[in-house]
């Protein structure tokens, strides 16, 4: 591997093994349902009177125990009724052993509101920060139901409930989204294997130019959802920056295989598809690239010789107008 990330063998990049994730629902965002999320949730803000700005619960928020302590009453008013991080972090401030929680949080929240430099700052603050165990018991008791959307790759989301892997996947979107890819990278290097990781990961990987990388962790992946098949498309483009067509093609046409695949994914693929068909095309145009035959008359000896000055003739006129197309569709 040229960039040192080390992956478990027969598939550890993505295959998880574990009973129960914090991952949920996965999506993968098109122009059409975006306009059609913000229709329906700007209704059903209105009817069921919730901030869109505050965390997200899964279900039901959790009640408050009976005899709960100060801090803790204004934990949970602070989570689950808040709209700014600022809330958050005076509770930090005011409670030292609280503090990495709030700031985690505060975090989470900052994410959720799309202040990405701000969210990476909080989110590495409260991961380095520890807590007491009356923070640590709020945290197992109230936010379990606590859910983060996290975008995985582009136009890709995972809903994930708080957990370890909820704060980190959230950090490294936050920093690839400030320009820092290597970091983002750095970000996932303990996380247990799972899908959502893996696309996270080869997403930052690809962005770097560590293709070979981006081909190896993906290796034996077959398209049964569509992380994998997003994973899938990452795959083929790697392959094609590397020159290998045919794997290439293997890879898009995994993605096209199942009838269910996201139709963005979908199109994704024949759109790559093509692009392939143009390179081949564009090589195919260069000088010394004939196959198939004598490079001179055109054919194997003895078949009929073709006319020379005819056959450079006729390729220098294709090559001319496919440059021409190519200018027009704004090519360099």
């Amino acid at each position: 591997m040229t960039s040192g990330h080390l992956v478990p063998p027969d598939g550890g990049a993505y295959f998880d093994t574990r009973d129960l994730t914090p991952f949920r629902r996965a999506r993968v965002r098109n122009p059409a349902s975006g306009l059609a999320d913000g229709v329906g949730g700007a209704v059903s803000g209105v009817l069921r009177r919730r901030s869109t700005q505050r965390l997200s619960v899964a279900g039901d928020v959790p009640p408050l125990k009976r005899f709960a302590g100060r801090t803790a009453k204004a934990m949970h008013a602070a989570v689950f009724t808040g709209t700014e991080p600022e809330r958050l972090l005076l509770l930090a401030r005011a409670n030292p052993g609280w503090a990495g929680l709030c700031q985690v949080l505060a975090g989470l929240l900052a994410y959720k509101h799309g202040s990405y430099l701000r969210a990476a700052e909080l989110l590495r603050l409260g991961i380095s920060t520890r807590i007491d165990d009356a923070a640590s018991q709020f945290s197992a008791a109230y936010l379990g139901r606590v859910v983060s959307t996290v975008e995985v790759a582009e136009r890709v989301e995972v809903q994930v409930l708080f957990s370890e892997e909820s704060v980190f996947l959230a950090l490294s979107h936050c920093l690839r989204e400030a320009g820092q890819t290597a970091a983002a990278l750095d970000a996932l290097a303990g996380q247990p294997p799972s899908l959502p990781t893996a696309l996270a990961r080869c997403t930052a990987a690809s962005a770097l130019g560590w293709h070979r990388d981006v081909v190896g962790w993906t290796a034996g992946l077959h398209n049964t959802d569509d992380l994998s098949a997003a994973l899938l498309l990452l795959r083929a483009r790697s392959l094609r920056a590397l020159g290998e067509s045919g794997a290439a093609q293997s890879a898009l046409s995994e993605v096209l295989r199942r009838r269910k695949t996201s139709l963005s994914l979908r199109n994704d693929a024949l759109t790559d598809r093509a692009l392939l068909a143009l390179d081949a095309g564009r090589r195919a145009l260069l000088p010394g690239s004939r196959r198939g035959g004598n490079a001179i008359t055109g054919g194997p000896a003895g078949s009929g010789a073709i006319n020379r000055d005819g056959l450079i003739r006729k390729d220098a006129e294709m090559r001319r107008l496919w440059e021409q197309d190519w200018k027009d569709l704004g090519g360099d």
